[in-house]
């Protein structure tokens, strides 16, 4: 084993909570190394939000055009899946690797994976480092569920980059990456069935909003197995077939979209003192763990804010401050949103509406965005937008419909910032005709 070398700051990982403290410190005189097993980068610019956005854009104006289809459509978009895939293969294949050499201008990397000899001390490729500041950042890896025929079973990682696509595909899951997926391939022709453990889909909105989305993808053929577990999956004579406590799937393609979780497996955090459990790594306000000196940023941190990259991202640039002096308070979250890229969209920020519904301190205002020229010329049916007010103030904002997630950020700043109807409408003039240009009219 080689003589332990010295770092002002170790990062392990390189996904957005890092890069972003990479590219910070880049900027100081800070002796830095990144350790990185898996895609430089992470799984945002690689198996996740990325490239799932860009073959949304592709999806969507397909089901725009079916929406739109003798409204002044005669013949419906047709998704081409070998076509799409291969120009997204050709725009993220070379991310990792332009990754990596941007972080290396700046910073010493080693490619494998890290694991803790002890608390100041980790280890890979056989050599041992130690620095003022460990900061884990791991991220999480998809879950595979531990049943029968699990070797069957695929990840987003997979379908993200499956060059031709199934005709039948089963999805296990109705999480945010489940219902986007099933939005995407079926798009694409697929016959889609999602495998749901409960009586609903995404519980981070509205009952009302939940059953809106999946009304909506079943319209489109979509198919919903509810309050459905899987026990195994096999080889059949026509493909595969999933079996559940409710009957047999015969599908191509499985997809297991049961969740996420930390990805801490090859860190031997038994070797350490460090505190964590299956929602990941134990922080204090100051994002430190239980042994000084060894910091967790991003999706691999336990905690109750929606581990998206913009969190992430936000928790690398407090990091930063915190460890170079220019602040010692606890960490402050913004106001977040957060949105699932399905079609339509669903959206939010604050104050969920199904948590206030009985308290009189809050006030609900629903609002059908259908009757307006932008929406009904789009033929949106869906679209409702959803306001919460207490005390006169805008604390939170819902929607489902084609542009859920535009939407909602015109809300954002009212809510973060706390600002008024008054002063709103003194210092803003949106362009008409805009969702923007309602907002003036919807606050007290």
């Amino acid at each position: 084993m080689n003589m332990k070398k010295y770092y002002d700051d170790i990062l392990i990982g390189s996904g957005p909570a890092a890069y972003k403290m990479a590219n910070l410190l880049a900027k100081t005189d800070h002796k830095v190394l990144v350790i990185e097993g898996f895609e430089y980068g992470g799984t945002c610019p690689n198996y996740g939000c990325e490239p799932k956005i860009f073959l949304e854009g592709a999806a969507r104006t397909v089901l725009q055009s079916q929406q739109l289809l003798g409204r002044g459509i005669g013949q419906p978009a047709k998704l081409d899946w070998e076509a799409l895939m291969q120009t997204k293969l050709k725009r993220f294949d070379p991310w990792p690797g332009e990754t990596r050499d941007i972080i290396k201008k700046n910073h010493d990397v080693e490619d494998g994976y890290a694991s803790f000899i002890d608390n100041q001390t980790v280890s890979v490729n056989g050599h041992q480092y130690q620095a003022d500041h460990i900061i884990i950042a791991t991220g999480q890896t998809p879950n595979i569920l531990d049943i029968p025929g699990k070797e069957y079973l695929h990840t987003s990682y997979d379908l993200l980059s499956l060059k031709e696509l199934p005709q039948r595909i089963t999805i296990i899951g109705a999480g945010f990456v489940g219902l986007e997926l099933a939005t995407l391939v079926a798009a694409a022709g697929a016959e889609v069935t999602i495998v749901v453990h409960s009586d609903r889909v995404l519980r981070e909105f509205t009952k009302t909003e939940d059953e809106a989305l999946v009304n909506a993808m079943q319209q489109r053929g979509i198919k919903f197995s509810f309050n459905t577990d899987t026990q195994k999956v096999s080889q059949g004579k026509d493909g595969l077939l999933v079996t559940t406590d409710h009957g047999e799937i015969r599908t191509d393609y499985v997809l297991d979209a049961t969740g996420r979780h930390p990805n801490i497996e090859k860190l031997a955090l038994e070797n350490t003192d460090i505190e964590y459990d299956r929602h990941g790594i134990n922080v204090d306000g100051h994002l430190m763990t239980t042994v000084d000196g060894v910091y967790a940023i991003g999706d691999v941190v336990n905690r109750k804010q929606p581990k998206l990259t913009p969190v992430a991202e936000f928790e690398g640039q407090y990091l930063f401050d915190y460890l170079t002096g220019k602040t010692d308070q606890d960490i402050i979250y913004p106001t977040i949103g957060q949105a699932a890229f399905t079609f339509p969209e669903v959206a939010r920020a604050g104050v969920n509406p199904d948590d206030v519904a009985n308290d009189s301190q809050y006030q609900v205002k629903t609002v059908a965005l259908k009757y307006s020229s932008l929406y009904a010329g789009q033929n949106d049916q869906a679209s409702t937008l959803t306001l919460v007010f207490k005390d006169q103030q805008l604390v939170g904002a819902s929607e489902i419909g084609d542009c859920a997630a535009d939407d909602i950020n015109n809300f954002l700043p009212i809510i973060g910032l706390k600002i008024n109807g008054d002063e709103y409408r003194q210092k803003v003039m949106a362009i008409y005709p805009t969702l923007g240009d309602k907002v003036a009219g919807l606050l007290p």
